[in-house]
């Protein structure tokens, strides 16, 4: 029988929790005041606890203040805030200190339930999750393995797992090809929704309609073609995770169902009226700065404040450098081992221009060089010969007669203009290179006058 200690200032309350808990399988404790639920932590035989239910606002200390003790005294036990709706603030700050989750007041004992029994879920999962992080961090020669050698990464991969146990929305922020659907399913997969469905979807790669539809499903005759309902990915990830790409290139009227559906846990589907309910949890990334979407009005605010939850910040690889050659020595196992080929090392240039590289495209630009220098070879050793790379840019300054100075749109002209051609101008290629998507890809084409006798 799992243990729950409840800790609230009012009385009537504890009365009905220790009824409702005991009813419902729970072996319960009661506290008033927080000090006494911290003294009771303490004690020796407090290891049988599972979980603590406590509010936010406490007589006798700051409920935060009691959060930050439970964490260092028994960081392994998970504790869910209680708080009302003046609160909310409180229950944010208390998920960045480490709470599992929150719940307003006054709440359906539904609710409440609902979110123990994902923790007791989230227990048995416990041991299975450490294995997977074990197997993260050793490498397992799989393509979404997380390698890295750097302080700047660790502290991304250390907060993705600590984080990964809330049930809170996350907003990761990063350059194209940094690796935010791998922290993504690395958070799904460390979490007690780990069983359950987990989806990806780039936002960016569908028109506004296609998008609205695919997200939350349609009815018969809703449009042109619709001749039988269909699902949408909402409905698809009902107790697990979606993970938005791009969520910064959504229309206002997706954005504005999207925040139904994390407001009022329901949606509605297209042409239907009628609302269904689900239990998503929603990991978002985006390469905008959203901030300033909000500002100059493409992005509401309201939906921004409940995606950025908590946020990962990812740094860009040439922020990452320590990474670059382990990075490539993995992808160097991976295709080797798919082709069959025995190519083990890199010559001594080769890294060099590895190392010095500044990668626009970052880890996704890697990988796709390395699987071209795997392809191409014809010894067992990577050669500069191999690599379609130049040195690092120089700096800014250009004294004496050197180059002069070019916008930034006209610095990104160039290089898109100089990856189609090595593509031939293929743009599904140019786009994996460049780390955008297919439809952005064709808007800086426009935008740039490119074509592909231009770009020759």
């Amino acid at each position: 029988m799992p243990t729950v200690f409840v800790c609230d200032d009012e009385a009537d309350i504890l009365r009905y929790l220790d009824k409702l808990l005991s009813a419902n399988g729970y072996q319960v404790e009661t506290f008033l005041r927080g000090n006494e639920l911290l003294k009771r932590v303490k004690a020796s035989d407090a290891a049988e606890c599972d979980v603590i239910l406590q509010d936010v606002r406490m007589p006798d200390m700051d409920g935060l203040q009691v959060l930050k003790h439970l964490r260092s005294e028994r960081p392994d036990v998970p504790v869910v805030i209680m708080t009302a709706h003046g609160t909310i603030d409180d229950a944010v700050q208390a998920i960045k200190l480490g709470a599992y989750d929150y719940i307003t007041k006054p709440f359906p004992k539904e609710k409440l339930l609902t979110v123990l029994d994902r923790l007791l879920d989230h227990h048995r999962l416990a041991n299975e999750n450490l294995m997977l992080r074990k197997e993260l961090q050793r490498g397992t020669g799989r393509s979404e393995t997380m390698v890295f050698r750097s302080a700047c990464f660790r502290e991304v991969y250390d907060l993705t797992l600590q984080v990964a146990s809330s049930d809170a929305n996350i907003l990761i922020l990063g350059e194209s090809g940094t690796g935010k659907e791998l922290i993504a399913s690395t958070i799904h997969a460390n979490s007690p929704r780990a069983g359950k469905p987990y989806i990806s979807l780039n936002c960016a790669a569908l028109s506004d309609t296609l998008l609205e539809s695919q997200l939350f499903g349609h009815v018969r005759g809703a449009f042109t073609g619709a001749v039988i309902n269909q699902k949408g990915l909402v409905e698809e990830a009902d107790g697990g995770t979606l993970f938005l790409d791009e969520i910064g290139d959504v229309s206002p009227t997706v954005q504005a169902k999207l925040l139904r559906v994390i407001q009022e846990k329901d949606f509605i589907a297209v042409g239907s009226t009628r609302p269904r309910k689900v239990d998503v949890r929603f990991v978002a990334a985006t390469n905008k700065d959203l901030v300033n979407e909000v500002r100059d009005g493409r992005f509401r605010e309201d939906l921004y404040y409940r995606l950025n939850v908590i946020t990962v910040n990812l740094p860009s690889l040439r922020e990452r450098r320590e990474d670059i050659e382990p990075l490539a020595r993995h992808f160097l196992d991976i295709y080797t081992a798919k082709m069959k080929k025995e190519v083990h090392d890199f010559e001594d240039e080769a890294l060099a221009m590895l190392m010095d590289y500044d990668w626009p495209g970052n880890v996704r630009e890697l990988e796709n060089v390395m699987e071209r220098a795997v392809i191409l070879a014809r010894s067992n050793t990577i050669t500069a010969a191999l690599l379609p790379i130049g040195r690092r840019r120089e700096t800014v300054a250009a004294p004496h007669g050197a180059a002069p100075l070019v916008a930034l749109d006209e610095v990104e002209r160039q290089h898109i203009k100089a990856v189609l051609k090595r593509t031939g101008f293929h743009k599904s290629r140019t786009a994996e290179i460049l780390g955008i998507s297919r439809k952005t890809l064709d808007r800086k084409i426009v935008e740039f006058g490119l074509s592909a006798g231009r770009a020759e």
